[in-house]
């Protein structure tokens, strides 16, 4: 078994955080780990319903999700975050708050996402029809010190996810354990 820890996806929209996050679930569950993802759009209808995408409203949305994984850390579950979180200062808010904490960051070039845009989201923001889209009006703060990059342009969700999972072995999450491809 592991000790909870929280592990946390940052990256624009379209960047692969979510792909990652359930293919490092579904690994972490075979592996007999107890692990809940929480994933940005999914809160957003159900624990933030009503906040918009101003900064603070992002800033509530994020540090809601970081106290509910901070709840599940502390009682042995490893918990995925897969959200834009796009402001430093709300993660390490969150960083600081749960303790146990690996930033992952989903690396992707803002033309990337754009070409992976399936949502039509960049569409719409570019012809103004969504205001506040981080990375076309908004900012993104990249992280300065995660304790994983994922390239995602250059590596594989398969390939993202078992970083993922040796970089947690390295930090002692998890327990060195043979995986099976899935």
């Amino acid at each position: 078994m592991s000790k909870g820890v929280t592990v946390w996806f940052t990256g624009l929209s379209g960047s692969g955080k979510s792909t990652i996050a359930r293919i490092l679930e579904k690994k972490l569950r075979v592996m007999g780990q107890r692990v809940e993802v929480l994933d940005g759009d999914v809160i957003r209808t159900n624990l933030s319903k009503g906040l918009g995408f101003s900064k603070e409203d992002r800033d509530t949305n994020i540090k809601r999700i970081g106290f509910v994984c901070h709840l599940l850390a502390r009682n042995g579950v490893i918990a995925i975050a897969a959200a834009i979180s796009p402001y430093r200062e709300t993660r390490d808010y969150n960083r600081s708050l749960i303790g146990n904490f690996v930033e992952v960051f989903a690396k992707c070039s803002l033309d990337e996402c754009e070409k992976r845009d399936v949502k039509g989201l960049y569409k719409k923001a570019r012809a103004g029809e969504v205001k506040n889209f981080t990375g076309v009006d908004d900012p993104y703060e990249e992280p300065l010190h995660p304790e994983v990059v994922c390239d995602t342009e250059e590596q594989t969700a398969e390939e993202s996810a078992e970083q993922i999972l040796d970089r947690l072995e390295e930090l002692g999450y998890l327990t060195h354990v043979k995986r099976e491809t899935l």
